[in-house]
């Protein structure tokens, strides 16, 4: 049993059925630089050579964490198929030239606020960054917008990968798949 496989396969049955905005959103677990957890929601932009691929701003909370710890912890719950996956694993960075491609794959808004803004870092008067958003709007109104510095991503290199189908009857299939040496060992958990 191979758990990308049964991972695409959840994947493409909940797109097919889910009326979700943003099907690919999981949750993105760190360990902070005080020790403590943090979670935030992310995209998930593929799943490319048995890796799990999502990008953004690296001058944040989560690239501070993940440049400190490499590990985390990605969930999914995908409510029209009622499955849950768990994935845990280790972080590295992206190379430049892709995060180049997942950047030019961006709609022109996201990117421009990409540019202007220091995500997650405080503002005084938040009208002065919406001011600076169309200020840069009109710069690049018909130019290429070129990927900041401090904008990549992150491909996990999961350890452990658990899939849960939620039953009626609470009898709830969790299948585990944990990488030791380089081969995946299924366990069957109780529910």
């Amino acid at each position: 049993m191979d758990p990308f496989k049964l991972f695409n396969q959840w994947y493409q049955e909940e797109l097919k059925r889910s009326n979700v905005r943003i099907p690919s959103a999981c949750c993105l677990s760190t360990i902070g630089l005080d020790g403590y957890p943090n979670a935030r929601f992310v995209s998930l932009k593929e799943l490319k050579d048995e890796k799990f691929i999502f990008t953004g701003s690296l001058a944040t909370r989560k690239g501070s964490e993940l440049e400190n710890i490499h590990k985390l912890a990605l969930t999914f719950w995908w409510s029209a198929t009622e499955r849950q996956i768990r994935i845990q694993g280790n972080a590295s960075k992206i190379s430049d030239s892709l995060a180049e491609k997942y950047f030019n794959e961006r709609n022109r808004d996201s990117q421009i606020v990409s540019v202007v803004s220091n995500q997650g870092q405080h503002v005084d008067e938040p009208e002065k960054l919406n001011q600076k958003y169309q200020e840069a709007e009109i710069l690049f109104k018909d130019k290429q917008i070129i990927r900041p510095e401090n904008w990549g991503g992150y491909s996990v290199d999961p350890i452990r990968i658990e899939l849960l189908e939620f039953k009626e009857s609470r009898f709830h299939s969790r299948t585990l798949f944990t990488n030791i040496d380089g081969q995946w060992e299924v366990k069957y958990l109780q529910p």
